[in-house]
């Protein structure tokens, strides 16, 4: 019934290292904005081929947002300024050329400075081997800072809690995210949950709803869409009299299947318009199956900030869905 192809796995936490120490010792809390990456590189390589591959995978432009922004904010520091003030940042890429090692080389640890943090290394022989490194290694790298800004939010998420929440979830659909503090149930119906945190300018929404599964197709795009599109204007009207939430027509959504942390899902990525009105914005979809296969069950964060950036509001609301588990049996 689940024949599929998977794009992405979950293969970071074994590649993600523990720094090496005697003991154990507390690490100071990391700095920096979230999207910020520190690139310890001197400026012959961060002007030439391996700043223009980092550049090439960690610059480019963040996917399904109204306005262009990049996947990651990169910031070149030179090695005799990378002092202990930045050395705790969130986010650390550091190249090294040394013409006596065989060959490039990239490692990926956590927390080495700082708690909860991932230092890059990126070695080789010269600025072409080192270029070729990163290219080769574009998925990797890209993952794995994604993954340690995700596991940021949901470690947030799981020690600032609201659990009344969750466990409101869990009643009705056998598992749940885990919400953080300020996010509240702004509607709920039948098979409908609408999870929001607001603030006077901004929202970030989760809605949790499910569908019939009859066939395969009820995990294509079209049919997500379609009944995408027919829950939201049901349930999320717009501001005005006959508008809703719907789909951006213009740009048709992204569509890949995903393995993570013991589950598998189809990630849909779009752009949220409101039906004769002006408001719109970017959401992120993980469609998969109940525990009885009856059913489909959508997770769907999404933002409205007309104000301001939306990358790393949209982050945040898409690692909580990330986060969802199952009531353990």
């Amino acid at each position: 019934m689940r024949k599929r192809s998977f794009i992405f796995s979950g293969l970071l936490a074994v590649l993600l290292l523990p720094a090496c120490s005697e003991g154990t010792q507390l690490k100071q809390n990391v700095s920096g904005k979230a999207g910020e990456v520190i690139v310890v590189m001197d400026k012959g390589d961060w002007e030439s081929g391996p700043g223009q591959s980092l550049r090439s995978i960690l610059a480019v432009d963040f996917p399904f947002l109204p306005q262009r922004e990049p996947l990651f904010t990169m910031f070149n520091i030179q090695e005799n300024a990378f002092s202990s003030i930045f050395q705790i940042h969130r986010n650390i890429i550091i190249c090294n050329t040394n013409p006596d090692l065989p060959e490039a080389k990239m490692v990926i640890q956590k927390d080495i400075w700082a708690s909860p943090q991932i230092v890059v290394t990126l070695s080789g022989p010269d600025q072409e081997s080192i270029a070729g490194c990163i290219d080769s290694n574009s998925d990797l790298l890209r993952n794995a800072m994604e993954q340690a800004e995700r596991n940021r939010v949901i470690q947030n998420s799981k020690k600032f809690e609201e659990k009344s929440i969750r466990q409101h979830v869990v009643k009705v659909l056998g598992g749940s995210p885990f919400f953080p503090t300020g996010y509240r149930i702004k509607k709920q119906t039948e098979d409908f949950i609408w999870v929001a945190y607001e603030t006077t300018y901004t929202t970030q929404g989760i809605f949790i709803y499910t569908y019939p599964y009859r066939n395969q197709e009820d995990l294509t795009l079209s049919r997500i869409i379609a009944e995408r599109n027919l829950k939201l204007e049901k349930e999320v009207p717009g501001p005005l009299d006959n508008t809703y939430m719907t789909t951006n027509s213009l740009i048709e959504p992204s569509f890949r299947w995903v393995d993570y942390n013991n589950r598998e899902f189809v990630e849909i990525r779009g752009l949220w318009d409101v039906k004769n009105d002006f408001m719109g914005g970017p959401f992120v979809c993980h469609c998969f199956f109940d525990r009885e296969n009856k059913n489909i069950v959508v997770l769907e964060a999404f933002v409205y900030a007309p104000r301001y950036e939306k990358r790393n509001y949209l982050r945040q609301v898409e690692s909580v869905i990330y986060s969802f588990e199952w009531q353990k049996e």
